[in-house]
């Protein structure tokens, strides 16, 4: 459980500080309407995210007892996260673009909702993270769930504050040493997806040509 844990906090971390259209959200509405308008779009995904994790449960759930195809989610999810990581070592901070002030919520879910980045990590990490954890325990599903949705509106959230309070901007040193170690973080973790899903296509053709041989 402690495993999916980590993974949920290290995932939602990364996913709460990249670069991205929610992010700008939260730092706009923070910097217009205060820290109650970036808090209520960094709220979004808790209105978005249902949908999109049945959605993806559904479509990968009749493939948890086929090994191959299993094994290319594996592939598919760590060459995701490679890229995540890649795109975070190369992040040059956050580029703001000018809202209205109201409806600050609104903006948040249709943000989210219409952004391909949820569906993506859903389908090729996270419902696959969850169908794995499932399989251990219902307290390793939440385990997973809870940290990463925790990581992920907690970060804003506090990101928020802290736009709120002193003005931080999001092209600082700090933040892009932040956001190259948990690139680093999700590169050695979607080189380990992709390390499996390897070995898991290999030993699915050494069985056929066993087989075949037999």
């Amino acid at each position: 459980m402690i495993g999916f844990l980590l993974t949920g906090a290290l995932l939602g971390l990364s996913a709460g500080l990249s670069p991205g259209p929610l992010l700008a959200l939260v730092v706009n509405e923070t910097l217009r309407c205060g820290v109650r308008g970036g808090i209520r779009v960094a709220l979004a995904p808790l209105l978005t995210d249902a949908p999109i994790i049945l959605l993806t449960m559904g479509l990968l759930w009749p493939l948890t007892e086929r090994s191959l195809p299993l094994a290319l989610v594996k592939l598919g999810g760590g060459a995701y996260l490679m890229w995540l990581g890649i795109e975070g070592l190369r992040c040059r901070g956050v580029v703001l673009t000018p809202v209205h002030r109201a409806d600050s919520l609104r903006r948040g879910v249709i943000a989210n909702f219409l952004n391909p980045s949820p569906y993506l990590f859903w389908l090729a990490i996270g419902a696959p993270t969850v169908l794995d954890a499932g399989r251990h325990s219902g307290a390793a599903v939440a385990a997973f769930i809870l940290s990463f949705y925790g990581l992920l509106m907690g970060s804003k959230v506090l990101l928020a504050v802290e736009i709120g309070s002193v003005g931080a901007s999001l092209d600082g040193r700090g933040y892009m040493l932040l956001m190259r170690g948990l690139g680093l973080l999700l590169v050695g973790y979607g080189g380990l997806l992709l390390g499996e899903g390897s070995h898991s296509l290999y030993a699915l053709m050494c069985l056929k040509t066993s087989a075949a041989l037999q």
